[in-house]
């Protein structure tokens, strides 16, 4: 089994590729991949894993781009999406933790073909993350924060848009609720390497810091978030998620 830790930007996985035993790196798709076997500090079964750490760049295509290299080119076998999102849900704060229990692109629309949301050839909407993998990321979720921050489980969107404004997130929140969908965080990437891996058959998860509340601030928080406090959630989640996870 091979996991591979895929972000779309590098201060959202900083210091992973240092803590790889015989590190190699590949160019790839435009890419950089790095391989190597992570070793876990105890005995059980999260001991070590075999990881590949790639940076996908923003955005939903890039995102299913890397995703998809990382299964056909170098076999992976599991996928964990880390990085930060805004909070748009009730109760979300900055410093909180958002584990995808699904994800939906926000910005799909082929109605009236289909409804509104409606992945065109899949007849749902949303995409379930791996219950196994997203509970353990949850877990060390609630671990890392402590009583600092909340950890949340739920619905993440993701669309080709930074939602930087509060009308815009007021909008955004208020459509997909009206239709049903309790929306916790909204991000660029996640929706997309959800499909690909479906598509696979690769079970995935996802965590997302929120570094904004995706409002009229959000460009100001999220640079100095995700320069400040993203890589070491990162660092300290990650090993928690892989320390709970069974290999293979």
């Amino acid at each position: 089994m091979t996991i591979a830790i895929l972000s779309a930007l590098p201060e959202e996985q900083a210091g992973w590729v240092e803590t790889l035993q015989g590190v190699r790196g590949t160019r790839h798709a435009g890419r950089q991949f790095w391989q190597g076997r992570w070793q876990g500090a105890g005995e059980g079964a999260g001991a070590g894993h075999d990881l590949v750490c790639a940076l996908s760049g923003i955005g939903k295509v890039a995102a299913a781009t890397t995703a998809a290299a990382l299964i056909e080119r170098f076999g992976v076998t599991r996928i964990v999406f880390t990085g930060v999102a805004g909070g748009v849900g009730a109760g979300v704060q900055v410093g909180d933790v958002v584990v995808a229990s699904e994800y939906l692109q926000h910005d799909l629309d082929v109605s009236p073909l289909f409804p509104r949301w409606e992945l065109p050839g899949y007849g749902r909407t949303r995409l379930a993350c791996d219950p196994v993998m997203s509970a353990a990321l949850h877990a060390a979720s609630q671990q890392c924060v402590g009583s600092a921050a909340r950890a949340h489980h739920g619905l993440v969107v993701s669309g080709d848009q930074f939602v930087g404004t509060a009308l815009a997130s007021q909008a955004l929140r208020a459509g997909l609720e009206a239709a049903g969908h309790a929306v916790l965080a909204v991000e660029m990437e996640g929706a997309a390497v959800a499909q690909t891996c479906h598509d696979y058959g690769v079970p995935f998860a996802a965590m997302r810091t929120i570094s904004d509340r995706a409002d009229d601030s959000a460009s100001v928080d999220f640079a100095d978030f995700v320069r400040n406090v993203a890589s070491r959630y990162a660092q300290h989640i990650l090993t928690g998620f892989l320390q709970r996870l069974p290999q293979a």
